[in-house]
């Protein structure tokens, strides 16, 4: 099974992709996670695509698609795949149909997370992320039980850059401009499958589980 999963930044993504992930088997391919881990590394690819990041801009087509391609080669992906933050552009969905075509692969479905922008904004800019073990809060919906403390590790909570509001409005204006029509693009393959992204997380996860 080959999923793309698509929706504005902050609409949990990455946490449907974990369950998705855990369900069927699949490894989840989180274009955030690989990048974030390059960038601590300070690699090449990491240090090209900082400037980007910090500015809430996206990191351009050629380093991802490269990147992508190496990574679905890997042995863990032979069953398939949940791609979660790529494609982000038509250009990378065009991309993504031609690396999946040369490698004898298709695309089954593109789940569409759906979350109106004023809780999204609520959601990213209330978000804070422990700086040792990566663990995740949120000081309104899931605070830590000390404030600016992990309770797993006792690191301290920090707000990520990406996560400060004047970011996260910018993201979600290139979300708008960019991203947006990857809906209309999917909707005209139908592949896509749309799912309300409000509500608890194992409820939202049963509405995923019902369009696969």
């Amino acid at each position: 099974m080959i999923l793309v999963l698509l929706g504005a930044p902050g609409v949990g993504k990455g946490t449907q992709a974990q369950l998705i992930s855990k369900e069927f088997s699949i490894p989840q391919i989180s274009t955030g996670d690989i990048l974030r881990k390059e960038v601590k590394e300070e690699s090449e690819l990491g240090k090209k695509a900082k400037t980007f990041m910090d500015s809430g801009g996206l990191v351009p087509d050629d380093v991802i698609v490269d990147m992508m391609e190496k990574r679905i080669k890997e042995s863990d992906c032979a069953n398939g795949f949940i791609l979660d933050g790529f494609p982000r552009t038509i250009a990378q969905a065009d991309a993504l149909d031609k690396m999946l075509e040369k490698n004898n692969l298709k695309l089954d479905s593109a789940i569409l997370v759906d979350v109106a922008q004023d809780k999204i904004v609520e959601r990213l800019t209330g978000r804070r992320v422990c700086e040792k073990c990566g663990a995740v809060y949120h000081i309104k919906n899931n605070p830590p039980k000390k404030e600016g403390i992990c309770d797993l590790c006792g690191g301290k909570l920090i707000q990520r850059d990406d996560d400060k509001e004047e970011i996260v409005l910018n993201r979600l204006k290139i979300y708008e401009e960019l991203t947006q029509p990857l809906i209309a693009y999917y909707s005209e393959k139908n592949k896509l499958k749309k799912v309300d992204g409000v509500g608890a997380i194992e409820d939202i996860f049963k509405r995923v589980k019902a369009v696969l």
